[in-house]
């Protein structure tokens, strides 16, 4: 099992995915292998027929290499090896049409920064 605590002498520290919060890794929030205020990176994983929130980002561009899989974000179907980029104030969500692992890069890394387009029901 890894060490999950820093080395101070060598500057090495090892950590395990499954203990990050749906699979964001880097970011400024905890836990985080990395803390940093510049970027967020998640590995996602998401069954066949997840179907995510609709919602927006007013600050941060979403970059999301679809690892494996198919899947559809913003209207457009992607493939395996595909990497689609939202550009701040673009709503989306994302539908697995099978298995998928994604790797999400969002920058800057804004805490809050993740608003609903999901209608409401009055």
């Amino acid at each position: 099992m890894p060490n999950n605590n820093n080395n101070k002498t060598t500057g090495i520290t090892i950590n395990r995915l499954g203990e990050m919060t749906r699979g964001w890794f880097v970011g400024n929030f905890n836990p985080a292998a990395y803390k940093t205020a510049d970027v967020e990176v998640a590995v996602q994983q998401f069954p066949a027929g997840y179907i995510g929130e609709l919602h927006h980002h007013k600050l941060a561009t979403e970059v999301t290499l679809l690892l494996s899989g198919k899947a559809i974000m913003a209207g457009e179907v992607l493939t395996s090896g595909d990497i689609i980029t939202l550009e701040p104030c673009i709503s989306s969500r994302f539908e697995a049409v099978e298995n998928c692992i994604t790797v999400v890069v969002k920058t800057p890394a804004v805490q809050g920064d993740k608003y609903s387009d999901t209608p409401q029901v009055v």
